[in-house]
């Protein structure tokens, strides 16, 4: 079996070739102008970070990318679905501003940004997946109506499946908002009463008469609720919400067959910057210091032995002190608990096993665990 190929290059640079250049001798080396581009629209699957995080990937890389593509004879774009949580990017309007304000313009990118999933989150795309775990798979439309996908990863942990690498960013933030509920959730949504103005939106979309309005309060009727989570998009105080009762393996899993669903039957290229290892994902107000140094960036074809590459290029890294991962290790140390050998990603979030999604990515022949790094 011939082993997936992962190209990577360090941060380091020299007075012929800065980081930027380095980004595009990257992606063209390891192949991604094999795809052919010609007047296709290729969709830059990116987190835009929430606002009052900085941890995200600086737009530069962005512009790398869409250069790129541009060059090919591509037309780019940048996307992301909105959040399933309240923040600064559940809707398009939002989640927009908060692009731009984050440096993700059309001026500093040099391509538009494009809210895959609509102005609330409901405009998605049912793809046939009839996995072990999801049967249609909810993805943002605009993501589902490009001709090629690249992700661009910023690769950092996450607190519930382990890291944040190319699985996420494709699966969970190719989701619509009821995607994203069906991945979080084994459950269905509920009204939260003390938000709740009774307006009447979430009885509007209903399209099986599952909600009621009594004394200006909404209530679900699980009985005849499906789970569609359409009534999350539509609510304009937060009020309905999704249970978030999935256990973090099975979280895992349904991530990697949304990701199948999202790069199934198209050309896809995949490219991840470890650097500003924050702790949590970039969907936090907020990040962290690094949990170690800035490693490099990688491209390849195949999302499962990318990330499988990130997460072993990361644990060779020495432990920044003073992190949360570093004060992780020194209270392990103190009660003689810590096995030097252990995942730095499990010791940051011990609840958590990011092996999970590559076992089941591979299983579902999403990509290969096995690969050949390949530095330039």
């Amino acid at each position: 079996m011939e082993l997936s190929k992962v190209y990577f290059t360090t941060f380091k640079t020299s007075f012929r070739e800065n980081l930027l250049q380095k980004l595009n001798r990257l992606i063209k080396t390891a192949g991604m102008g094999n795809i052919d581009f010609t007047d296709k629209y290729a969709a830059i699957k990116i987190h835009f970070g929430e606002y009052g995080n900085l941890a995200f990937l600086r737009p530069n890389y962005a512009r790398v990318v869409a250069d790129a593509v541009k060059e090919l004879g591509g037309k780019p774009f940048l996307t992301d679905c909105n959040t399933l949580y309240v923040g600064s990017r559940k809707n398009a309007l939002d989640h927009i501003e908060t692009a731009y304000m984050n440096g993700f313009t059309p001026y500093a990118t040099g391509c538009h940004v494009i809210i895959a999933d609509g102005l609330k989150g409901t405009d998605e795309v049912l793809v046939p997946v009839d996995g072990e775990y999801v049967k249609e798979a909810k993805i943002g439309r605009g993501l589902m109506d490009a001709d090629i996908l690249i992700s661009l990863t910023h690769f950092k942990g996450h607190e519930a499946a382990g890291f944040g690498g190319a699985l996420k960013n494709i699966g969970m933030g190719g989701g619509s908002r009821a995607g994203k509920m069906e991945m979080h959730s084994a459950g269905k949504p509920f009204a939260v009463q003390k938000r709740c103005v009774g307006c009447g939106f979430c009885t509007r979309v209903c399209a099986h008469d599952a909600i009621t309005i009594t004394d200006k309060k909404a209530f679900i009727d699980h009985n005849k609720c499906v789970g569609c989570g359409r009534c999350i998009g539509v609510c304009p105080k937060d009020a309905v919400t999704a249970p978030n009762d999935e256990t973090n393996d099975i979280l895992n899993c349904k991530i990697a067959e949304y990701t199948y669903a999202v790069c199934k039957d198209r050309p896809c290229f995949h490219i991840a910057l470890i650097c500003d290892v924050s702790p949590y994902c970039d969907c936090h107000g907020e990040n962290d210091i690094p949990i170690i140094p800035n490693v490099g960036m990688l491209a390849s074809f195949d999302p499962v032995a990318l990330d499988v590459a990130c997460a072993d290029l990361c644990n060779q890294q020495p432990v920044i002190d003073g992190s949360v991962l570093g004060d992780h290790i020194k209270k392990q140390e103190e009660h003689k608990h810590f096995d030097h050998d252990e995942d730095y990603f499990g010791l940051t979030h011990p609840d958590t096993n990011w092996k999970s999604s590559i076992k089941h990515a591979v299983k579902i022949g999403l990509g290969s665990d096995q690969y050949e790094l390949i530095k330039i």
